[in-house]
């Protein structure tokens, strides 16, 4: 029997992952959506077949779905999840888990008492090209310098509820910068050091006050370093990692990954242009195993206030002119 999924907010997120991966799902089906627009609801509904509400309470209670998942604006994410703890509905989250480390653990607290299974969305832990970064990281030595980038152009990096502290709780780090947090601290752990620079600069004309550029450098005491550009200013829309390590290295982007060799030729390649679609698919489908005890949950709110101690470690370098240590944020 498929699981009843319900989905809370109808933007970007849930148009472009959320929608289209229940609808290739089998191991869920929709059976009603959330939005507080009544605009947007009317506009997103009319094609769904499912019933609609502006209240998150009125369709937990009239719906009763098995679980939720929940693409709201930062700020309000908290509010959703403790209305589905509530009821023990379980929650699929969009990242981030949370705005702040004190609310990070507050949300793992509330998410026990009410015994729901939450699960943080990071697509790219379900897509190939991704994974195997993993098994590569075995064969290029010991790895030592990151680069990594992830930047974009929008025309307004301020507009909405995006540009503002209060409401997204930071710019591109906490936001598309996440799922580079996500790989950093997949892959390596969460580093002993990080060092930030950002603006919120791009359009001085504007008024916004979440960064719409950064530069994080991370070091750990193993010897590994590097840094991480972010930005949803600059064009062209580049997502690169590179990692080099004593025996070669590896360059991922979003449709294919490569270990090089020390002089940089390509040794093995996987490419899978596909897999941004599918992955949407493959995590749904994953949650539903983990709520029917065939998987286990590696995307826990507690495995999140890491990410956001890594996060704020970003802002308080920035505030103390210095390294931070994400550990001691926790």
């Amino acid at each position: 029997m498929k699981r009843r999924a319900a989905i809370i907010g109808l933007g970007h997120q849930a148009l472009e992952d959320h929608l289209p991966g229940l609808a290739a799902s089998g191991r869920a089906d929709l059976v009603a959506v959330c939005d507080s627009d009544q605009g947007i609801l009317k506009d997103r509904q009319s094609s769904l077949n499912v019933p609609g509400f502006t209240g998150v309470g009125e369709m937990l209670d009239t719906v009763r779905p098995d679980f939720v998942i929940v693409a709201v604006p930062h700020h309000a994410g908290r509010a959703v999840v403790e209305e589905c703890a509530r009821r023990g509905v379980h929650v699929l989250k969009e990242k981030p888990f949370a705005i702040s480390t004190t609310e990070a653990m507050e949300l793992t607290e509330i998410c026990d008492r009410g015994g729901i299974e939450l699960m943080v969305t990071l697509q790219r832990r379900f897509n190939p090209i991704y994974t195997s970064v993993v098994q590569f990281l075995d064969q290029i030595g010991t790895p030592f310098l990151i680069d990594g980038r992830y930047t974009f152009h929008t025309d307004s990096p301020g507009s909405g509820w995006r540009g503002q502290v209060a409401t997204a709780g930071g710019g591109c780090i906490i936001d598309m910068g996440y799922h580079i947090v996500d790989l950093l601290l997949w892959y390596f752990g969460m580093p002993n050091r990080v060092m930030t620079e950002f603006s919120a600069t791009a359009q001085p004309a504007e008024t916004y006050d979440a960064e719409d550029t950064a530069v994080i450098q991370v070091g750990y005491d193993s010897g590994l370093y590097g840094s991480v550009l972010l930005s949803r200013w600059m064009a062209p829309k580049t997502e690169k990692l590179h990692i080099v390590g004593t025996q070669g290295a590896i360059v991922l982007t979003k449709d294919a990954v490569q270990r090089l060799d020390r002089y940089g030729t390509t040794v093995e390649e996987l490419a899978r242009p596909q897999a941004p679609a599918s992955a949407a698919t493959a995590q749904i489908d994953h949650f539903c195993r983990v709520l029917d005890g065939e998987r286990a949950n590696t995307s826990r709110p507690l495995d999140h206030t890491d990410h956001a101690a890594f996060v704020a470690a970003c802002y308080e370098s920035k505030n103390a002119s210095r390294y931070v240590n994400p550990k001691e944020m926790l």
